[in-house]
């Protein structure tokens, strides 16, 4: 039998919109920067593997294609998180049915586009990386290469947007889990399919790329299978496939809400192409510094961006049930958690800096200075860049994914590059450092105004009308329980819930 909230044993499912906030927060971002520090640590294990086995012109090969690869992630990322907020948002209303037209519409929305983009790039890839400017010596692999990764494609579309919906519906701590698995079964295959050890062909280059291929789809695999075992409702059943049509209105949203996310992204990773464009103009020494601050950045900025997936995937489950005031807490509590643990990292590296710098960089190295330098300048931005990646999360996830681009456009374009050339000539190169934390206060400050004075909170991804029951998102173990016992157990909690409105 089940308990309370669709559980065996009692256990309630997994329920963003009641609870304490903190520790809510804290227990969903924890896993969440778990993949991210996984998926970084994947990305330097293979760069290792691919440069000291094969050699700089590939390891430039695969710099080259993970340009590509990234941009198209960034696309989809943002689509992704537009079904993750409407999902988040069914799930908080309690509304089985959109919550299964959201992800119906939104697997057949990603299987055609990863199908199209696949086919499309892995004909176009030669001019593709001719374009770019690709070296001669290196073109050959990254053709070699990112033509097994157009061909996976499908396969790491329907991975990213199941683990994110998977968030979406309340669990965090699951795609941790398979996360973990894609990165060992990657990180073992890797130099296996290389080098060709043992029973594996050498594949050099190709080997690489299939290692993720192999990883992704078998951890897709496994994911679906365990999904469909715990009656998800982020899976559809045959049954239910041979009655679906795909929702326009689900649709729109994704291209229309999703597009401003993933441009989002571009804009971003457009801003970083400028300062290093900037910075190159200083020479290999500044340059290398400048690479081994950045590679300590990306760890800084985890917590926030952890913080920054939980307060959206919380808030659009509160929006759908209805709960803006909840949604006005959460906000608080993140903003004050995001100040908290971007600091305490920042005053580590401070204190522990040039140590800490020594792991990317020859401790007599003529970087190592000018990268203490670099962090001394420019670490501290990130407190405030972690408290507006709070708010931009809090109001994407009622639907208002115009306001945020427009502020990060502002931030980066408007103050960040041109006071960097605009300092630059007085400044040097401590004009580009300055430039970043002046680009995360203008960006805290109009996320905080918008917050404050927009019209966020009217906004919405679907209409929903909030039913005030939990679903089963399919995290719970296996119970063989029927959907009659179900609804005989809700009406057996009725009168308990009555007395709960009367109090």
């Amino acid at each position: 039998m089940r308990g309370p909230g669709g559980m065996p044993g009692g256990r309630r499912m997994p329920d963003l919109t009641t609870g304490p906030i903190g520790k809510t927060l804290i227990l969903f971002a924890l896993p969440v920067m778990g993949s991210n520090i996984l998926q970084s640590l994947n990305g330097t294990a293979n760069a290792v593997w691919v440069s000291h086995v094969l050699g700089e012109a590939a390891l430039t090969a695969i710099s080259n294609s993970n340009q590509i690869f990234f941009l198209m992630l960034g696309a989809m990322f943002g689509m992704s998180m537009a079904a993750n907020i409407m999902i988040g948002q069914a799930v908080g209303a309690g509304d089985r049915d959109l919550a299964r037209r959201v992800v119906g519409t939104a697997t057949l929305f990603f299987l055609a586009l990863s199908t199209v983009v696949g086919a499309l790039g892995y004909t176009l890839t030669p001019a593709i990386l001719t374009g770019m400017a690709t070296p001669p010596d290196a073109k050959r692999d990254a053709i070699a290469y990112l033509r097994v990764i157009f061909t996976a494609i499908p396969i790491l579309y329907a991975f990213t947007f199941l683990m994110m919906a998977q968030r979406g519906a309340g669990d965090s701590r699951t795609p941790f889990f398979f996360s973990l698995v894609a990165v060992g079964l990657e990180v073992t295959l890797n130099p296996l399919l290389i080098m060709g050890v043992g029973p594996f062909p050498r594949l050099d280059i190709v080997g690489s790329a299939t290692a993720t291929l192999i990883a992704q789809s078998t951890t897709l695999a496994v994911m679906v299978t365990h999904l469909y075992r715990r009656r998800s409702i982020l899976v559809l059943t045959p049954a239910e496939w041979r009655s679906f049509r795909p929702d326009w209105d689900v649709v729109k949203n994704l291209v229309f809400k999703g597009l401003p996310m993933a441009f989002q992204m571009i804009v971003i990773s457009l801003a970083a192409v400028t300062m290093m464009s900037l910075v190159n103009g200083y020479g290999s020494t500044t340059a290398a510094a400048y690479g081994a601050a950045v590679q300590v950045w990306t760890y800084v900025q985890m917590p926030a961006m952890a913080l920054g997936a939980a307060v959206s995937s919380m808030a659009a489950q509160n929006v759908g049930a209805g709960n803006m005031e909840r949604v006005g807490k959460i906000a608080r509590v993140g903003v004050m958690y995001a100040a908290i643990f971007s600091a305490t990292p920042i005053v580590i590296i401070y204190l522990l800096d040039p140590i800490i710098l020594q792991a990317f960089l020859p401790a007599g190295s003529p970087s190592l200075p000018i990268a203490v330098h670099i962090n001394s300048i420019v670490l501290w931005g990130f407190i405030p860049f972690g408290m507006a990646f709070i708010f931009s999360g809090i109001v994407r996830a009622t639907g208002a994914v115009w306001p945020p681009l427009l502020a990060m456009i502002i931030a980066l374009w408007g103050v960040r590059v041109p006071l960097a050339n605009a300092l630059e000539p007085m400044l040097g190169a401590d004009a580009v450092w300055l430039s970043f934390p002046a680009g995360s206060l203008v960006s805290l400050l109009l996320a905080a105004a918008y917050y404050r004075w927009g019209g966020w909170r009217k906004s919405r991804m679907l209409p929903t009308t909030p039913h005030g029951e939990t679903l089963d998102t399919g995290m719970a173990p296996p119970s063989g329980v029927e959907e009659t016992e179900v609804a005989a157990e809700a009406a057996a909690r009725a009168p308990e819930k009555e007395t709960e409105k009367a109090r």
